[in-house]
């Protein structure tokens, strides 16, 4: 049987090929929007989160006020913070500086991959688990941050034909679609597709934080209900 951190990097692998053209499409962005090499390498060194960062990078050049960016761009991440949540159960009993460092390293696709390897192998012990998410992020992580330099000292040589802004959303499909499975995770995704459409004109892209936020609250009122009724 393989080892879990051996494990999670053979698993992790495959999201080279999201991460690498995603993560110089946003080092080619954040150049063409006059931000400094500097500047674009910490947004993912720091952030690591395409949509947070390309969400932060389109309000900067439509000279948007900082309090809308920075709102803008810690709404769109608040998933991490339900995700971060969901992992206590697996990873709580680990040491601080693990738990840290496991939520620098969090994005969608360590995410869904280390949930369900913990709900399939429930004999691991928090190590194993641990040593899991490494695993997957091994890959993952300095694709991202190597792609980003690529694109941005690149530039504008990676052709428009490549479509590389599909590719977030394609990702976040895949990986967020199998892990609706409950009536609660449907009304959140639902009541979010349909806010988002219906508050397209809502200035500074608010609309789509005002839709996943109301996503939120009717998924946790449907789980609480379900809950109830269950008990």
């Amino acid at each position: 049987m393989r080892p879990p951190f051996a494990r999670g990097v053979a698993e992790g692998l495959p999201f080279m090929v999201i991460m690498v053209p995603f993560g110089a499409l946003f080092g080619v962005l954040g150049v063409e929007s006059g931000l400094p090499l500097t500047q674009v390498m910490a947004f993912s060194v720091l952030v690591i989160a395409g949509a947070s960062q390309f969400t932060a990078v389109q309000l900067i050049v439509d000279a948007v006020p900082a309090v809308i960016v920075i709102f803008s761009a810690l709404a769109v991440n608040l998933r991490m913070v339900m995700y971060s949540a969901s992992m206590v159960p697996y990873l709580g009993a680990a040491p601080l500086w693990q738990r840290a460092l496991i939520s620098y390293i969090m994005v969608d696709q360590t995410y869904a991959l280390a949930q369900g390897a913990f709900d399939a192998e429930a004999r691991w012990t928090v190590e194993d688990r641990v040593a899991y998410f490494a695993g997957v992020a091994l890959p993952v992580f300095p694709a991202w941050v190597g792609s980003t330099w690529a694109g941005a000292v690149l530039g504008t040589q990676v052709p428009e034909s490549w479509q590389l802004d599909f590719a977030l959303p394609l990702a976040f499909v895949a990986l967020v679609g199998p892990m609706l499975k409950s009536r609660a995770h449907l009304a959140a995704a639902l009541l979010s597709v349909i806010g988002a459409l219906a508050l397209w004109w809502v200035p500074y892209n608010l609309g789509l934080i005002l839709a996943a936020t109301a996503g939120m609250i009717v998924g946790a009122e449907v789980d609480r209900r379900m809950t109830e009724t269950t008990a």
